[in-house]
């Protein structure tokens, strides 16, 4: 039987004496809450806040994320390709999302704020008029990606191949335009 559980306040250690039972979180505050290696599948999260938490490597098979807030998190390695499609929609703040994959995820209504992902699977993502804002993407994977009007002037390290994305009036820097030249093997200066 599914619980239910609305605006509470988690704080500290989840245990096996208090764990995080399955159900649904309604407009839920997570802090610092540890919960590495953790099963999230089938939970349900709406409107809720997780601040300096720690989900990496966490299961996320058919987890609903709708209108998520991940601020100061550690997410290593989550595959939010499993998550369910139905109104999922995350914002990270300040998070580091390294080895994580978003293959083949609409993120068209998220953002990312001064995060760090590396290393992630963005093969046909729709990142539609999405802004990158101060994002490292160093070996960050795009490939039959939609780009379009998505923001990375502020964005770093990133490779996108414009032959293989669909980057219509998506925005790049100056100082980031290597990141679309890479596979010619050009010298800018």
């Amino acid at each position: 039987m599914s619980k239910y559980f609305e605006n509470l306040v988690f704080t500290k250690h989840i245990t096996e004496n208090a764990p995080l039972h399955q159900g649904e979180y309604d407009s839920c505050n997570f802090n610092h809450i540890d919960l590495t290696n953790y099963d999230l599948s089938g939970y349900t999260f709406t409107d809720c806040i997780f601040t300096d938490c720690n989900l990496s490597s966490v299961k996320l098979n058919k987890t609903a994320l709708k209108n998520i807030q991940m601020k100061g998190c550690k997410l290593l390695g989550l595959p939010f390709d499993r998550c369910s499609e139905f109104l999922f929609e995350v914002h990270f703040e300040n998070c580091i999302l390294n080895f994580s994959s978003f293959h083949n995820v609409n993120l068209k209504n998220s953002s990312f704020k001064n995060c760090t992902i590396h290393d992630v699977d963005f093969t046909q993502t729709d990142l539609s008029a999405l802004n990158m804002l101060n994002c490292d993407l160093l070996n960050s994977k795009f490939e039959r990606t939609t780009l379009e009007k998505t923001d990375f002037r502020s964005a770093y390290n990133y490779l996108i191949d414009p032959e293989q994305n669909r980057i219509k009036k998506a925005k790049f820097s100056k100082e980031g335009i290597s990141g679309l030249l890479a596979k010619y093997d050009i010298i800018i200066e």
